[in-house]
């Protein structure tokens, strides 16, 4: 009994270990490489939200505009 004890106490030490290793690299990867952002209403209507859904979800390349590979016909967020 305290043998299983002890590896569930392990268990929860490498579960704890792992998520407060996992969350701020991935938090720092999605700040310095990529967002994740909501597109809502018609204001980029038909190229996102074409049917007049809700929104749109959208994946915003960071390093794109850090090494200006901006090409035309792009969508460029500026916030």
């Amino acid at each position: 009994m305290a043998q299983a004890r002890t590896s569930g106490r392990r268990y929860l030490r490498a579960f704890v270990s792992g998520f407060f290793v996992a969350v701020p690299v991935t938090v720092t990867a999605l700040d310095r490489f990529a967002y994740v952002a909501r597109v809502e209403g018609a204001s980029m209507q038909p190229s996102l939200n074409p049917d007049g859904s809700d929104s749109d979800v959208v994946l915003l390349n960071r390093w794109s505009v850090r090494n200006f590979q901006v090409q035309r016909g792009d969508i460029v967020s500026v916030v």
